[in-house]
């Protein structure tokens, strides 16, 4: 599988996470290739990484088997069209895009009928401790586990059965790091109300909720189990999970998901 070129339209952060991604797994360097209109992040791409880049967008695709699609969504249309124009023999090549929003009948229309992956990683990606929702269109199982292994090297990956849940995993593990972020940052906040300075206040969320995290990774038990653990009835936590739930903290969250996946819904229709 290592022996299959892979091109990169767009130098952002997501793709320098699957390339980093891919490196570190022992994809050679040679058989990968970046195209963006910006040198300054394709040079630092080549540097870090030692791949091939170029700034024009058709010759990497032409030299590719599997083409990744790594530029904005309001991008997409034109990027897609530029390269069915000049090099109308792609569709024969594996496309696989990381773009948000935009259904497989979108990139048809611009690209042919094509065999096309669409991916959601998440931004825990850039750690190497990532979530990634693919659905697969017209795929081999070759192809298949080869995009596997393209984005393993960040996480974990989930194969979705149907490109509409690609809306719902966008709302559990790709809107989710920001959900984790605000409730931190809350919590940092009530630190600093009872008198703990900014950065202390930081620091004991911050390895507070990287030991809870690990616990739950190093465990099978139900999360409500482990909750139950440190919560004695009647004490201190006890009170503080009551006044949550009497809150209506998980009616919140089910909401705030909805919501993710309602915005969802509706972008795939306007981009």
């Amino acid at each position: 599988m290592n022996d299959n070129m892979v091109a990169f339209i767009g130098a952002g952060n997501m793709t320098r996470c699957i390339i980093a991604g891919m490196i570190k797994n022992g994809y050679p360097a040679e058989n990968i290739i970046a195209a963006n209109p910006s040198k300054a992040k394709l040079d630092a791409l080549a540097a870090d990484f030692g791949i091939q880049i170029t700034q024009d967008n058709i010759v990497a695709a032409q030299q590719a088997d599997v083409i990744v699609l790594a530029v904005k969504p309001q991008l997409m249309a034109e990027v897609c069209q530029h390269i069915r124009e000049q090099a109308p023999e792609t569709v024969e090549k594996l496309f696989v895009t990381v773009a948000a929003g935009l259904p497989v009948a979108r990139y048809e229309s611009w690209l042919g009928e094509v065999r096309l992956v669409r991916t959601m990683p998440n931004t825990p990606a850039s750690v190497g401790l990532g979530v990634t929702g693919i659905f697969a269109h017209r795929c081999s199982n070759y192809e298949k586990a080869f995009v596997d292994g393209l984005f393993s090297g960040m996480g974990l990956t989930v194969w979705l059965d149907n490109e509409a849940q690609i809306n719902s995993i966008i709302a559990l593990t790709g809107s989710a790091p920001a959900y984790f972020f605000y409730f931190m940052q809350s919590m940092q906040q009530v630190g600093e109300s009872l008198g703990f300075s900014s950065e202390a206040a930081r620091a004991m969320v911050v390895q507070t909720a990287l030991g809870a995290a690990t616990m739950t990774a190093q465990s099978d038990a139900p999360f409500a189990d482990l909750r139950a653990q440190v919560t004695s009835k009647g004490g201190t936590t006890h009170e503080a999970i009551e006044s949550m739930r009497n809150a209506g903290l998980e009616n919140l969250v089910k909401d705030a998901m909805s919501a993710a996946i309602a915005r969802a819904e509706a972008m795939a229709k306007t981009l």
